[in-house]
């Protein structure tokens, strides 16, 4: 019997991974299911058509009023365009396998793919979930209270907020030392997550590591959670309940674009020790004058402006969208 998930707050959405026969692995159908269900949380209702964050560059600033990209700093349009939508995504497996959070691409389906184009399809398409998590327009949570292995580490890191129960959550990148097919792609989030030296390491041997091993939250870029399963759905609770109801949405997207967007000056996370040896520095200075420049913008949005009254007037805000 299937035990029921958590129930969520108006607002968040649970973006479900499920094929426990195979571990949770990540088949096409499964991929394809995650596609379709990304796709529901962005389509609008105005036109049928997705909005999802724009391109992670510091040039997209100046293309913000444009149509297309109205939405995303406008509380008007963003309640047109984006009713109905959900603006937390919890992506986790069903509570009856907590032994697996996801086994990775499934071998056998990719060994009776006949040609390298059906092959490439399957890493594009989960190249596609993996960008769809990044552009949706809003946080995902990622719920890992089991292994995640290869393209499931991917998928879990590849969340804006991944979360991990100490005690039974663990990662591991084995297709180079098991396979003799390096984890390439599963270790672009693994990297950036875990940091270059670990994530190398777990390349290199396909060791897994526990979920308690890893560094503390501040250094790992994820929340390990220590005590059990009631304290780690406790706080996983506590997580989405505000982000979504005590925090505006179109404020909390614009803000993800440009958080994910000046992470990109100087090489990105994990790679500022690379950069400054090579001369150019870590970025800093000019992420932190574009993000002058954001903030410029966003402090002329209808929340931001009812959040400073709200402050000086000593009172809870009223949150537009």
């Amino acid at each position: 019997m299937k035990l029921p998930l958590p129930k969520l707050p108006p607002k968040a959405a649970y973006l479900i991974l499920s094929n426990p026969e195979r571990r949770h692995a990540l088949s096409l159908p499964v991929l394809r299911n995650l596609r379709d269900q990304l796709h529901s949380y962005t389509v609008s209702p105005v036109d049928g058509y997705p909005r999802l964050l724009p391109d992670f560059t510091p040039a997209t600033l100046d293309l913000l009023d444009e149509p297309q990209n109205k939405w995303l700093v406008d509380a008007e349009t963003w309640r047109t365009e984006r009713a109905g939508l959900p603006h937390v995504l919890v992506l986790r497996t069903c509570l009856d396998s907590p032994g697996v959070f996801c086994s990775g691409h499934d071998l056998s389906e990719l060994q009776e793919q006949s040609s390298g184009k059906e092959i490439e399809q399957t890493f594009e398409l989960c190249a596609e979930v993996m960008s769809l998590l990044r552009r949706f327009p809003g946080p995902v949570v990622s719920v890992v209270t089991g292994l995640a292995t290869g393209a499931g580490a991917q998928l879990a890191l590849s969340a804006d907020l991944p979360m991990a129960c100490a005690k039974r959550a663990r990662f591991q990148l084995p297709g180079l030392s098991a396979l003799g097919l390096p984890c390439t792609s599963p270790a672009t989030a693994v990297s950036r997550r875990l940091g270059l030296g670990l994530g190398y390491r777990m390349f290199a041997l396909g060791e897994s590591v526990q979920a308690y091993e890893l560094p503390p939250s501040g250094s790992s870029n994820m929340e390990v959670v220590r005590g059990g399963t009631f304290a780690f759905e406790e706080r996983v609770a506590v997580i989405v309940n505000k982000l979504a109801t005590r925090i505006p949405a179109q404020p909390q997207a614009f803000g993800k674009w440009a958080f994910w967007t000046q992470a990109g000056f100087g090489g990105g996370a994990g790679l500022e020790g690379v950069e400054a040896h090579a001369g150019r520095g870590d970025g800093y200075l000019e992420a932190a004058k574009w993000a002058a420049a954001v903030m410029a913008r966003h402090a002329q949005s209808e929340d931001a402006q009812e959040g400073v009254r709200a402050f000086l007037e000593k009172r809870a805000p009223k949150w537009r969208t």
